[in-house]
């Protein structure tokens, strides 16, 4: 398993953990789902092919509120 790969379990494990909804989509992405709706949802790839793809992801999912 790549490390991007378990940096990525480990992200969905910590969103779960504070509340959000983490779901899987038809083509491999994943969807990040805020206890308040209104803070709104956050789609990160299931295979980041950038090497800053996940960096990108996380800051995007702290601006929605998760606490990383």
């Amino acid at each position: 398993m790549s490390s991007t790969k378990k940096e990525l379990k480990q992200l969905i494990r910590i969103a779960r953990e504070q509340g959000w909804k983490v779901e899987p989509t038809r083509k491999g992405h994943w969807w990040f789902r805020p206890p308040n709706p209104a803070d709104g949802q956050v789609l990160v790839a299931g295979t980041p092919s950038d090497h800053r793809a996940l960096k990108n992801a996380k800051a995007k999912l702290r601006q929605a509120g998760l606490d990383i």
